[in-house]
């Protein structure tokens, strides 16, 4: 799972030797899921070259107010860029961008997109001891935190000058932990509980076949994958698929069959916020499996099969809006209709519902096209996304109703 999946952070890199350390900085980001873009001040370069960090972030990086060696010398916009940040965040910060972040001294382009940044803002100061202890510099730091920004600590070791203390810029694996720390900590679904269904269900005829469906799972996966981004603690329960998923707030059940999948559910879905039935559990199966596999010369007429529990059904019975319902519905014909009806059937809050007459969505389909169906009847529909847009998008709708 990636932490930091889809967060747009705008590094701004300032003239301190910290600022070599800033290629591992910018890949751990990616790493951990996050679109990186950067911005340096003119004496950042003396320590980093641009191409260095472009090549690691996989982004044109910016120094100045407009492409100095581009003759039609297109403006870099300052507004745009600290518009389009989910989070600035200002790696190595000297004594002087400091000072010039407190006193609004707009005389390089980090300053002045600092200025028209609406996103958090992130400091990670780094310098020599006595400059960091300073108490001018203290008291920018204190200015910067009334602010309502977020100034990291120092850490203590062997710095340029050659004296030991404090004033290094924390290391890139602590500064990746704090962006961590920092939107989980903000995430909309912090602290929230979500169970989820995901994949299908095999249920045994005897020990190498069975009745199923063409379910991959990926879309609950990906909706788990977005929980976990919005910050909840997430309890996936997957029927069998190619899939794989860990993190420190997920809890991952595998099974096979539906009584497998309904007993996973039944003794923890009552302590839930949220619940997602996205998997496509089978409705019937064999009343026998047979215990040894059934030989093609020994002839099988029929398959005596009986209907599987309705797990959504049975939270729906027990639903005391404690915690919000959420059901798939994929349909082939009066789709609308036959979600409304499951609605009622099965006491959802939402149902959302995909259709098998969509080009391009599916049980296998990297896409989906959908419809969000609240209890109320009202409805808003898609575009045709990739399954973690859908995700999200199915997040929002929830989000606003719990």
């Amino acid at each position: 799972m990636n932490l930091l999946s889809g967060k747009k952070i705008l590094l701004g890199i300032s003239g301190g030797i910290a600022a070599y350390k800033t290629p591992l900085l910018i890949r751990d980001l990616i790493k951990k899921g996050a679109e990186v873009r950067v911005v340096l001040t003119p004496s950042a370069k003396d320590f980093v070259t641009p191409l260095t960090l472009s090549t690691v972030s996989n982004n044109p990086v910016h120094s100045s107010f407009f492409n100095e060696q581009d003759d039609s010398q297109d403006w870099n916009d300052h507004v745009k860029l600290g518009s389009w940040a989910d989070l600035l965040l200002i790696a190595p910060a000297t004594v002087n961008t400091l000072s010039s972040l407190v006193q609004a001294r707009c005389n390089n382009l980090l300053i002045a997109v600092y200025l028209s940044a609406r996103c958090p803002v992130m400091i990670a100061p780094a310098m020599d001891l006595d400059m960091y202890s300073h108490p001018a510099n203290q008291h920018n730091i204190k200015t910067i935190q009334n602010f309502g920004h977020t100034v990291l600590d120092v850490g203590y070791g062997f710095l340029a000058s050659g004296l030991n203390g404090r004033g290094r810029m924390l290391e890139p694996g602590q500064i990746v932990q704090h962006v961590i720390d920092f939107f989980d900590k903000n995430a909309p679904l912090q602290g929230k509980k979500v169970m989820i269904t995901a994949g299908p269900t095999y249920e045994p005829i005897d020990p190498v076949r069975f009745i199923g469906n063409r379910s991959s799972g990926k879309m609950g996966y990906a909706l788990a994958k977005q929980a976990l981004s919005l910050g909840a603690n997430v309890k996936l329960i997957s029927g069998p698929t190619l899939f794989s998923i860990s993190h420190p707030r997920l809890e991952l059940v595998a099974v096979e069959t539906a009584q497998e999948m309904f007993e996973a559910v039944k003794d923890t879905f009552q302590s839930m916020d949220v619940i997602i039935g996205a998997a496509a559990v089978a409705d019937f199966r064999p009343i026998t499996c047979r215990n040894q596999k059934i030989k093609k010369e020994n002839t099988l007429n029929n398959i005596k099969l009986e209907p599987t529990v309705d797990i959504l059904a049975y939270i729906g019975e027990r639903h005391n809006g404690s915690f919000y319902l959420v059901g798939f519905a994929l349909e082939s014909e009066n789709e609308f209709e036959n979600a409304v009806k499951k609605i009622h059937k099965k006491n959802l809050d939402a149902i959302v519902l995909n259709s098998l007459n969509d080009e391009g969505s599916g049980l296998n389909s990297d896409k989906n096209k959908i419809t969000y169906i609240r209890k109320d009847l009202s409805q808003v529909t898609y575009d045709l996304k990739d399954k973690l847009e859908v995700a999200n998008d199915i997040f929002e709708e929830i989000i606003v109703e719990i």
